[in-house]
């Protein structure tokens, strides 16, 4: 089971939750929970640094205005994140690099799961533009030349087919993911196609059926989403082979699994 950027996102109840998405603070809590892995979300800044963000722009929780990709590195650092005057009492959070993480996470064998989601929308970019999307792939793979992470510890997801089947030339052996938010059926054919180790698939979008037809297709099933007790107890249902789980207590609790401790 995997933290759904880190350990989810801004929830007033169920469970309360002040962390912002993808923060160190949040993965660490992820972690100490006893989760086994962590999904984050990652951008690319001005200068062509991965950067952990989930939202299409800093508007939305951060300190900053406009998008990612109009800020460098350094500018980035500075920016806090901002969830709202109650949140922001339980946090100090600030914006931080992929590697300043990678950095602080065990390495070796002894690396958590890492599910490294990338986001190439630019809400910011001109009409036009040329997509950086394969800047982000080639940033990426230096980093983890870098870092190397376990192939059986690692995913890298999104939503684009064609950066896939690039990052598939410069990380051979690294297990790629098609993420499918909606219209299944074409997404799992992409899938298939591209011959992707996974297929990475909303709460809302999966179903046991859809479940079993991917995995006999010899596609990993990732799920994510999934808060109230309700919900994941759904999600369980359909056997995937991961959840990336907004609410980890709650699905550690249905799998029989004891909670970390913070």
């Amino acid at each position: 089971m995997v933290g759904h950027a880190g350990s989810g996102f801004f929830t007033p109840i169920n469970p309360f939750n002040p962390l912002p998405p993808s923060s160190l603070a949040g993965v660490q809590r992820a972690l100490a929970r006893g989760a086994d892995g962590v999904e984050i979300d990652v951008r690319l800044s001005r200068d062509s640094v991965p950067f952990l963000y989930h939202d299409p722009t800093l508007n939305t929780m951060s300190s900053g205005q406009g998008c990612v990709s109009q800020y460098t590195a350094a500018e980035l650092e500075k920016l806090a994140y901002r969830g709202g005057f109650i949140y922001d009492l339980f946090h100090d959070e600030r914006l931080m690099r992929l590697q300043a993480l990678l950095d602080k996470l065990p390495q070796g064998s002894n690396a958590p799961v890492i599910h490294l989601d990338l986001h190439e929308d630019d809400k910011c970019a001109a009409p036009g533009a040329p997509s950086r999307s394969p800047l982000l792939a080639r940033a990426l793979a230096r980093l983890l030349h870098k870092y190397p992470i376990p192939a059986e510890r690692l995913l890298i997801l999104t939503t684009n087919a064609e950066t896939l089947r690039y990052l598939r030339t410069l990380l051979p052996t690294a297990p790629l993911g098609l993420e499918i938010t909606n219209n299944f059926e074409p997404g799992l054919q992409q899938a298939i196609q591209d011959k992707v180790q996974a297929v990475v698939v909303g709460k809302d979008v999966i179903t046991p059926e859809r479940a079993a037809q991917a995995q006999a297709a010899g596609l990993q099933v990732v799920v994510f989403g999934g808060r109230s007790a309700k919900t994941v107890a759904r999600l369980v249902s359909c056997h995937p082979d991961v959840i990336e789980v907004d609410n980890v207590p709650e699905l550690l609790t249905q799998l029989g699994r004891s909670v970390g401790s913070e």
